[in-house]
Formats: C-alpha cells, sequence, structure tokens
C-alpha cells in the first residue's frame, strides 16, 4: 500500500518518483518484484514492452528500486531538494 501523506503531507504534493532511463531498461522486471508498494508494472503498447511508473506509490526516500535495477536505468530526485519542499510545504500549512 503506498502513502497517502508524509509527514502530514498529502503524498502526491511530493516530487519524489523514480525516473526511468529507457535507453538503459532492460525490462527485466526486478524493480516489479521489488516494490512492495507497486510503484512499477511492465505494460505492453503496440506490441513493444515497457516498464512504468505509477506515480506517487513509491515511499518518499526509498531508493531500494535504484540497488536492485541491475542496469541502473532508476533514479530519484535529490534528497536535499526534496527535503526542502517538504519543509516549505509544512511552514506553509502553519
Amino acid at each position: 500500500m503506498a502513502e497517502e501523506t508524509y509527514e502530514g503531507i498529502p503524498r502526491g504534493k511530493i516530487p519524489w518518483d523514480p525516473k526511468i532511463d529507457y535507453e538503459k531498461c532492460a525490462i527485466c522486471g526486478k524493480c516489479v518484484d521489488f516494490c512492495h508498494t507497486s510503484a512499477f508494472r511492465i505494460e505492453e503498447k503496440n506490441g513493444e514492452k515497457r516498464t512504468v511508473v505509477n506515480p506517487n506509490r513509491c515511499v518518499v526516500f526509498c531508493r531500494g528500486c535504484e540497488d536492485i535495477c541491475p542496469a541502473g536505468a532508476i533514479t530519484h530526485p535529490s534528497e536535499e531538494e526534496t527535503q526542502k519542499i517538504i519543509d516549505k510545504t509544512k511552514e506553509d500549512k502553519t
């Protein structure tokens, strides 16, 4: 189950979702098998398979899929920048 909020902030307001470099992605499915929140799925369109990210399903600050990807095709935003956004959003709520 994905997080609905993180530290009281709606998950959709936090830009923490994995990015896939499709030039590197081998569509091996390791990210799909690894992620317990179903942040990834493999989809077929026009006869072509592709790994797809389900935005906002990724647990904030989790990077496990980066470690499990044998092709190094997965990255996340900067933790520092994401934390600044979280802190700013918290300040704006008070």
